[in-house]
């Protein structure tokens, strides 16, 4: 095992905080879907980093074709989210989620 296996698990696990920080403490729901996007570049880093087998001296293309599909997937759902955003913003006028969850039925 290299060093370059520890690099890109170190900071995938930097990723994973940062994300996991972000959906913990921030009100923003733009500031949400970015750290969403963050934990899922923290996965996406990690399918690669294992996709490589340093033993054996070869690289698998099947985490990598996950990976792409992983990301069209990430990129989709961030859209959508974002399409969302955008209508409570110009329904209700805030990005807070205290304040929209009030608004229950």
């Amino acid at each position: 095992m290299g060093s370059g296996l520890y690099i890109f698990l170190s900071s995938s696990a930097v990723l994973l905080a940062i994300g996991l920080y972000g959906l913990m403490v921030k009100r923003n729901m733009i500031k949400i879907v970015m750290s969403l996007e963050i934990l899922l570049s923290a996965a996406t880093l990690n399918l690669i980093n294992f996709g490589a087998h340093r033993v054996l001296g070869y690289i698998d293309p099947l985490p990598h074709v996950f990976v792409i599909i992983a990301i069209s997937v990430e990129a989709c759902v961030i859209g959508v989210a974002l399409a969302f955003i955008i209508n409570s913003y110009y329904h209700y006028k805030t990005l807070d989620i205290r304040k929209l969850r009030r608004l229950r039925w």
